[in-house]
C-alpha cells in the first residue's frame, strides 16, 4: 500500500509519543516506516541519515520522507488543536547576531536555511488535509518562551505558522529525496504556560491526521502511451 502515491516513506519523529500517534494513524500502510529519531535538529539528520543510508544499502531506498509531529502555533494563523504543512522547513536561528539585527546563512555566505517542501508530496498533503494551514514551518534549537522572540520570529519569517525542532534536520539528510513536515498544534508560540498546553489533543490530532494520509486514493500514475496505429 503506497502513501500518497509513493512507494516508500519514512516518517521521522522526534520521540516515541509522537511515532506511536502517527503509527496508530496509519493502521496497515505498510509501505510506510515510523522512527523516532530524537530532539533538534542534529538528532534528527543524523538519525534520518542512517535509516536511510540504511535503506539504501539494503537495495529499498526510501522515495519519500516525512517529519511529523507536534508543535507551536503562531497565533493567530495556526489554532491549538489544528495542523500546519511545511511549504517550506526553515532552520530559523541559524545564523549570526549584527547588534540588534539576525543574519541569515544565507546572507553570510555560508550555505542555506530553507528547504522547501516537495511540490508533488506538498500537493498530496493539502488534498487529504484541506482543513490544515500551509505555510513556514521554523526549526528552532530552543523552544520560543517570551513575547520579544515570538515576535522576533514573526518578523525574521513573515507568515509563519508553527515552530518546532526537527524538520530542516530531517530535510538536510533528505537532500534528493522527496521530503515535506507535517505538525499538529499542542500550544501557541510564546510566553511559555504549561497550563495552556494540549498535548494529548495534539497528538490525537496527529494521529487522525494520518489516518486521513493512509485511506486518502492515491493520484493516478502518468497514462499509458497510446498504442502505435496498425
Amino acid at each position: 500500500m503506497s502513501l500518497l502515491g509513493f512507494a516508500r516513506v519514512l516518517v521521522v519523529t522526534a520521540v516515541e509519543a509522537e511515532r506511536a500517534a502517527v503509527a496508530g494513524g496509519l493502521g496497515a500502510a505498510t509501505a510506510v516506516t515510523t522512527a523516532a529519531v530524537g530532539v533538534g535538529p542534529a538528532a534528527a539528520a543524523a538519525g534520518t541519515a542512517r535509516l536511510l543510508t540504511r535503506a539504501e544499502c539494503a537495495g529499498e531506498p526510501f522515495d519519500a520522507v516525512l517529519c511529523a509531529g507536534i508543535g507551536g502555533g503562531f497565533a493567530p494563523l495556526a489554532a491549538v488543536g489544528g495542523l500546519v504543512i511545511a511549504d517550506v522547513s526553515i532552520a530559523a536561528d541559524l545564523g549570526a547576531e549584527d547588534h540588534d539585527a539576525f543574519v541569515d546563512v544565507e546572507a553570510l555566505g555560508f550555505g542555506r536555511s530553507r528547504h522547501p517542501a516537495d511540490r508533488r508530496l506538498l500537493d498530496g498533503l493539502r488534498a487529504a488535509l484541506p482543513d490544515a494551514v500551509v505555510a513556514p514551518v521554523l526549526t528552532v534549537s530552543t523552544a520560543t518562551g517570551s513575547a520579544a522572540r515570538t515576535a522576533a520570529l514573526a518578523a525574521r519569517v513573515p507568515g509563519a505558522g508553527a515552530e518546532a525542532m526537527e524538520g530542516f534536520g530531517v530535510a538536510a539528510a533528505a537532500e534528493g529525496v522527496a521530503f515535506a513536515e507535517l505538525r499538529a498544534i499542542s500550544n501557541p508560540v510564546g510566553p511559555r504556560d504549561r497550563a495552556a498546553w494540549r498535548i494529548p489533543d495534539a497528538l490525537a490530532r496527529l494521529r487522525t491526521a494520518f489516518a486521513a494520509l493512509a485511506a486518502f486514493p492515491a493520484p493516478p500514475g502518468p497514462a499509458e502511451p497510446p498504442a502505435p496505429a496498425a
